[in-house]
């Protein structure tokens, strides 16, 4: 018994370091997940994204961090919001992030996500994206389509000058961004024409763009998917899927009945292109691979353009200096013209500063679309398993103080003037078009559009705002969607300038 008790006792340090090894290989082995909010059976987080989830995000991450692990559902969703943890995700790790998790309502209006934007990372996708970058987006195509934007944008001009004292700017961003648009992509403008073709087509855009923003409980909870046949949101999708189906088709028909566009590259549009496209790939392309890719354009080239336009406009008017600097220099550039063109606007510095502070505080899309790991990984330390949704908070990134200074929340052009920081994802303190692989493909046409119009409108106006009302107390209030736009449109006493 008493050699028992002896054995025992010099054995008991053995036991003991071996349970201790054996329970640090058990905690070094547990993933590190990245700090959580606390969530409720069932429906995880979802309850506190609220009505500007973008916000509500910000609001969570500076109490949890700039990388947290939030539930919506049964899903694991990354939220980053800092440029180091976008930098993690869409440069280092980017082709490993590049993804795209699978959403109902956009797999259902996109082809089965056959578009650029939600396809899934592999050769089809790299097939269909160099289509877009090489052949649609390219410098010297968006160039070619230089007419187009002078002409549209003169039509704009002369319709605000024609009810210049409740002059709805918002609207005639939206008009603007469409026509170029339908002419860039479809050979015409579909505005409202007296056959009514041009309505319903206006009708589709619009309600595709809803529907695209629009939550499916299912996707987070499946067990809920019933709730869109009940309220009546799947039937929304099939029929402004088939409306938009059937719209393309004969389009794409009445270029294939008239024949290939000019030799010079002006005439031909964006179907004319795919078509081309199709005819000469040694690889089949289907007629629902150039649906979704035009879809595309609309998605981004008409609601985020607008949108960006929108906002820059007013956070011009809403800052008497501003925009009193940018008509200086504006009008100096065009002194005796009676019209500016593209060329004047490449000597306009504080214009094209205007234009990226007016996106660093207001992104078209403050979250970019979900990306999704291929396989397990770790990102800042933390562990992050496949399958998880990645949400990247552009617009808390882009107004961060860390990276803007004490007065990131304000209006100020001048920040960009001696600075090399630029918008087309080389720099992850500004990301308002995403980055990497994954990063929008129509930056060019995008500034090449807003660029055009700001400049000709605070060529030919002053700008105040109807009643008397001081333009400091201009409403910036944001609407709801997955591109956040003025909740009230942007109604202007437009004056000639003297």
């Amino acid at each position: 018994m008493v050699a028992f008790t002896e054995l025992t006792a010099s054995l008991l340090p053995l036991i003991l370091l071996a349970a201790f090894l054996y329970t640090w290989r058990r905690l070094s082995a547990s993933p590190r997940r990245p700090p959580s909010p606390r969530k409720l059976p069932i429906i995880g987080n979802l309850h506190q994204l609220g009505e500007f989830p973008h916000r509500s995000l910000h609001s969570l991450s500076q109490r949890h961090g700039h990388l947290m692990l939030l539930h919506f559902g049964s899903v694991p969703v990354l939220i980053a919001s800092s440029s180091a943890a976008a930098a993690e995700i869409m440069k280092h790790q980017d082709s490993l992030f590049s993804n795209r998790p699978k959403l109902s309502i956009a797999d259902r209006l996109t082809y089965g996500s056959s578009d650029v934007g939600f396809a899934p990372y592999g050769d089809y996708w790299r097939r269909v994206r160099s289509v877009c970058v090489l052949q649609l987006l390219s410098n010297k195509r968006v160039q070619s389509y230089r007419r187009v934007r002078e002409e549209e944008t003169s039509v704009m001009i002369d319709k605000i000058a024609s009810s210049p004292q409740n002059a709805n700017l918002s609207a005639a961003f939206q008009t603007m961004t469409n026509d170029v648009v339908c002419r860039v992509a479809l050979g015409r403008k579909y505005g409202g024409g007296g056959d009514g073709e041009g309505i319903v087509f206006g009708e589709i855009v619009e309600a595709l763009i809803e529907l695209l923003g629009t939550f499916s409980v299912g996707d987070y909870v499946p067990w809920l998917g019933w709730i869109n046949r009940i309220n009546g949101l799947n039937a929304r999708v099939a029929n402004v899927a088939k409306m938009y189906d059937e719209f393309l088709q004969r389009v794409i028909q009445q270029h294939r009945d008239k024949g290939e566009g000019g030799d010079d590259g002006s005439a031909v549009d964006f179907v004319d292109v795919l078509l081309q496209f199709q005819r000469e790939s040694e690889e089949k392309v289907e007629d629902y691979t150039i649906k979704a890719v035009i879809e595309d354009m609309f998605n981004a080239g008409t609601h985020s353009t607008a949108t960006a336009l929108e906002w820059t406009t007013a956070e011009l008017i809403k800052n008497p200096r501003a925009i009193k600097t940018l008509q200086t220099e504006v009008r100096e550039v065009g002194k005796g013209k009676e019209e500016i063109d593209e060329d004047d606007v490449e000597r306009m510095p504080y214009l094209k500063a205007a234009i990226k502070e007016g996106l660093r505080l207001h992104a078209p899309t403050p979250l970019l679309l979900p990306r999704e790991p291929i396989r397990d990984t770790k990102v800042l330390g933390y562990d992050v398993a496949r399958g998880t949704q990645v949400m990247i908070n552009a617009w808390a990134i882009n107004k961060d103080p860390a990276s803007w200074g004490d007065d990131a929340e304000e209006f100020r052009p001048e920040r960009f003037l001696d600075s090399s920081v630029d918008l087309r994802g080389q720099h992850l303190q500004f990301i308002p078009f995403g980055a990497g692989r994954r990063g929008c493909p129509g930056i060019t046409f995008t500034l090449a559009v807003n660029e055009l119009a700001l400049a000709k409108l605070v060529h030919r106006f002053d700008f105040g705002l109807p009643g008397g009302a001081r333009v400091e107390d201009l409403d910036m209030t944001e609407a709801s969607g997955v591109s956040v736009r003025k909740k009230s449109p942007l109604l202007v006493v437009a004056t000639p300038a003297s």
